[in-house]
């Protein structure tokens, strides 16, 4: 197949003012109106500075999710590109606004552009990954001339105060339970919101810089590994998984089975070698040298506590990614789940770095229930 495929454009959308560490907990809120005793231990391993809400500083909701993936999308719009030339919409999310219709569709609202196909893939921090094969596929198949592709995350809004108050304070628990407290509480200083829009399509850019997909690969353990952070469900004493539907409506707000989950111990267990493991597979595969055909490594981290791990298992498993290979906004924007590595891949597009013919290896993990999807591209 002699069709390519080729990012001729990265854009992305953060809501409001940058949030920092100690303005957090006014727009979040108090449980039970008292400060977060797991907030100051999660935020020092996270690294993480500053990140975005779709909470303004004065508690107003400011965007939905398909607004904010519509602004990212808008931004595409340039002299050599409009948004009325898109034939293919993939839009990849962990929490779209409503259970239906599909997040695609909504967003596809927001543009009011033409009709075109839209895709709506499920998940979590892959979804945005998702996203983009879709549309890579799309076009290599030569189904289409192009695609945008996005990943969003509005999360806040699940973070406040109000969705948990009905609880028991977790964080009371933290020093008698500190896994269930983490369980319950950790996550509300890991995440943040966000938007990211990719334009791709069958020829390079007439002017300056495109990146080629060389290729997208992308693998799920769930045939192996329990859920791991999960929302609209809850687990049972035997770790398994129970949907919204099977609990009583009164048991959803006390129960906070609509907040977001994660099992600390699974995460800590498993995140980093299963994430490396295939990678080093798929090098192999491809006949890659870690240390000679990679300029760029963009990883997708949820937290700098990983990042030591990751280079170690790394080294472990033979593949050379010096430090200075690596590139990542995390401390800077937060962890904006599906639409971190759009986010990342901007920064470092629009950066005004990149050479022809430098090679851009990216991972995602996914501790969803365990997927993991990565990209090399080259710059042209």
């Amino acid at each position: 197949m002699s069709n390519q495929v080729y990012i001729n454009n990265i854009a992305k959308f953060l809501p409001n003012e940058p949030v920092s560490n100690d303005e957090m907990e006014s727009i979040l809120g108090l449980v039970n109106g008292k400060p977060s005793r797991s907030k100051n231990i999660v935020l020092r391993q996270n690294g993480i500075k500053n990140r975005y809400y779709v909470i303004d500083k004065n508690g107003n909701v400011k965007f939905s999710n398909a607004e904010i993936t519509a602004n990212a999308i808008k931004k595409l719009d340039n002299k050599a590109f409009s948004i009325k030339d898109i034939e293919v919409l993939s839009c990849g999310t962990s929490l779209p606004d409503q259970l239906l219709p599909s997040h695609a569709s909504m967003v596809h609202g927001k543009l009011g552009n033409v009709p075109l196909e839209v895709n709506s893939p499920s998940g979590v921090c892959c979804a945005g990954m998702h996203a983009i094969k879709y549309g890579y596929l799309s076009i290599l198949s030569e189904q289409s001339r192009n695609a945008v592709a996005t990943g969003s995350e509005v999360i806040s809004t699940l973070l406040r105060a109000d969705k948990f108050n009905k609880e028991i304070n977790c964080t009371n628990q933290l020093e008698q339970n500190p896994i269930l407290a983490f369980e319950k509480d950790f996550l509300r200083w890991m995440l943040s919101d966000g938007a990211g829009a990719m334009l791709m399509e069958n020829k390079p850019n007439a002017e300056g810089i495109s990146l080629k997909i060389e290729w997208i690969e992308t693998i799920s353990y769930a045939n192996e590994l329990d859920a791991c952070m999960y929302a609209g469900s809850d687990k049972d004493v035997n770790g398994n998984l129970i949907g919204w539907r099977e609990f009583d409506p009164e048991l959803w707000l006390e129960k906070s089975i609509f907040s977001v989950k994660q099992d600390v111990k699974l995460l800590d267990k498993y995140v980093v070698n299963r994430c490396i493991t295939p990678l080093a597979n798929i090098l192999k595969k491809r006949n890659i040298d870690s240390h000679k055909d990679v300029n760029y490594f963009l990883p997708h981290l949820s937290s700098m506590y990983f990042k030591q791990k990751l280079y170690d298992e790394l080294k472990t498993q033979g593949i050379e990614v010096t430090d200075e290979k690596w590139f990542t906004n995390l401390t800077r924007v937060g962890n904006v789940g599906s639409a971190s590595i759009y986010i990342i891949l901007d920064e470092l597009f629009h950066s005004g770095n990149l050479k022809k013919g430098e090679k851009i290896l990216i991972m995602v993990p996914e501790s969803g229930r365990f997927s993991y999807a990565y990209a090399y591209l080259t710059v042209v």
